[in-house]
């Protein structure tokens, strides 16, 4: 399946496409920037990696979306790896687990279907912002244990429909696999960061 229409299934923002084809309205996609990739150096560093079995699941409103998981996976797991922090075991090895899931949630207050609905009435003359957040939750389960040791992190996809200006703090990205990509990037290693720092991790 090609990406573009892998990322039609990924937010609700790009629900509005219909409405954007018929209306001919132009849309762009920006990265919010409240958060940034943060660098491997700054996480707290460990003696040594943890052994553990890697999971990545990419949900939608907490649904299990197995085409977008697909899709990120790699990405992430490269990046849990490259942080240091961890070493992958075998699926049947008895080892510590490491899950990471990536939730796309609706903002509080907005009706992206309405809004695209009146963008697409205007024919693009009243622009339109959507935007999708996205929290990140990386759950480190020790072999043994009952109480996982949690790291957190939210970010936001900014889409703009229409005669609509560029959100504030925000960066603009080439097309929406860009604008998903970078999220993703940003906000696993912002949640790695909150996770290195957890109390009962170290």
């Amino acid at each position: 399946m090609k990406s573009s229409s892998l990322f039609q299934r990924l937010s609700c923002a790009t629900m509005l496409a219909a409405a954007t084809l018929l209306s001919g309205c132009a849309s762009s996609s920006y990265v919010d920037t409240a958060t940034r990739e943060v660098p491997v150096a700054n996480y707290k560093k460990l003696a040594q990696p943890k052994l553990v079995k890697l999971n990545f699941e990419f949900q939608t409103k907490g649904v299990p979306n197995s085409r977008a998981t697909d899709f990120l996976k790699a990405q992430v797991n490269e990046q849990l790896l490259a942080s240091g922090m961890f070493t992958p075991a075998s699926a049947d090895s008895n080892a510590d687990l490491l899950n990471v899931t990536l939730n796309n949630v609706p903002v509080d207050g907005q009706n992206p279907a309405m809004k695209g609905f009146v963008t697409g009435l205007t024919f693009g003359l009243a622009g339109t912002t959507v935007t999708d957040g996205y929290i990140c939750t990386i759950n480190y389960l020790p072999t043994g244990s009952n109480s996982a040791v949690s790291g957190t992190a939210r970010h936001a996809i900014h889409t703009t429909i229409g005669n609509s200006s560029a959100p504030q703090n925000a960066e603009k990205s080439e097309n929406m696999e860009a604008a998903v990509r970078k999220m993703t990037r940003d906000v696993v290693s912002t949640a790695l960061q909150d996770l290195s720092n957890a109390p009962g991790f170290n």
